[in-house]
């Protein structure tokens, strides 16, 4: 890629060495993350752009600078931190290699500079195309995963909270939504992160209640907004496109309004009445039905369902559902999950099986 003729200053050992070890870097890092897009979420289009970043970074790796390579007197390989030893979830993961990307990308184009006039510009642009492919990928994983909760929980205030959170992830659950309107701000902010951290060590996604500031500021992985909050299209804005905006429905015009205003999934319900919802009168099963029929965007029961009536919900057409109660206040919390889930999967099942005796 690089030609003499493009050199500003003839090239010296130091500088071949630094871009030898940051064109390593970058292209390790593209690797790791090429294989999850690829084996993880099986997205040809994101595995691809991978690629093509690593072939043009290849491009740039050329004999000059891979001779300048002393490993055994680098001092760099002695350097670690406790941080590089332990990867708790694969968001982790990702979120490393990413950084690990783009700080190689800045230092290939700062000192690519010196050493080819058009090396620092291919950087910065590929640099920016890193960054778009992180915010691309993280908002597909995110929303792949919606896809894939079938069983979401919506906290209620308690002081082992964190304990009921975590036990429920043992459960299997993969999405929570941190949901307290007693709290005071710092609270709640506070619980906010720590939800974070402990549902992304199980790879399960936190939404926050209402509040898209506290979203942001805990890095969660969207917010769920009632009728009387944001619009989900400023919401949308100070969010970004990465993040998932979810809002409560009671009615099939709310659901057609939601759906139009690009919300990512609806909440539909109280199926039944629920001191959580004190000023809602239940939507009944006959909503359940029409969200069932009507819905393009996935959706979730939501409104006192417990394990006794869990059934009645699914078989109104529910395939995934939303529990308070029911988990919050259980004292196996995550045997309680695992009953849900187990009899969400039981029911999707059994539509796949009917389903297929209907078409042979």
């Amino acid at each position: 890629m690089t030609d003499k003729q493009n050199r500003t200053l003839p090239a010296q050992p130091a500088l071949c060495r630094i871009l030898d070890a940051n064109l390593d870097r970058s292209r390790e890092g593209l690797r790791i993350i090429e294989e999850w897009c690829r084996f993880g979420l099986n997205n040809a289009d994101l595995a691809g752009e991978c690629k093509q970043l690593r072939q043009e970074l290849a491009a740039w790796h050329v004999a000059e600078l891979r001779s300048a390579r002393d490993t055994p007197a680098d001092p760099g390989t002695e350097l670690t931190h406790p941080q590089e030893e332990q990867r708790s979830s694969i968001q982790q993961l990702l979120e490393a290699n990413f950084c690990r990307v783009e700080e190689a990308l800045r230092v290939l184009e700062e000192y690519g500079k010196i050493y080819d006039r058009n090396m620092g510009a291919a950087f910065k642009q590929m640099r920016y195309r890193v960054y778009t492919l992180e915010s691309n990928l993280l908002a597909y994983r995110r929303y792949q995963q919606l896809l894939r909760s079938q069983l979401y929980l919506v906290t209620s205030p308690r002081d082992n909270l964190l304990g009921v959170v975590e036990a429920a992830l043992q459960g299997g659950l993969t999405l929570v939504q941190y949901r307290d309107k007693s709290s005071d701000d710092g609270a709640k902010l506070a619980n906010a992160r720590k939800l974070c951290e402990l549902c992304h060590r199980y790879d399960a996604l936190l939404i926050v209640n209402d509040r898209v500031d506290f979203a942001i500021a805990a890095d969660a992985d969207g917010v769920h907004l009632g009728q009387q909050d944001l619009p989900v299209a400023e919401a949308r804005k100070l969010l970004g496109p990465g993040r998932i905006i979810g809002r409560s429905t009671t009615n099939g015009e709310e659901m057609q309004r939601a759906i139009e205003e690009g919300a990512d999934y609806i909440g539909v319900g109280p199926v039944y009445s629920t001191p959580t919802k004190p000023d809602k009168q239940a939507a009944g099963l006959d909503y359940v039905r029409y969200a069932a029929d009507k819905s393009s965007i996935p959706w979730f029961a939501i409104g006192g369902i417990d394990i006794n009536n869990l059934d009645e919900v699914l078989n109104a057409g529910a395939q995934r559902v939303a529990a308070v109660r029911a988990i919050m206040e259980a004292e196996q919390p995550t045997l309680v999950t695992q009953f849900f889930i187990s009899q969400l999967i039981r029911m999707e099942n059994l539509k796949a099986q009917k389903a297929l005796h209907g078409k042979s």
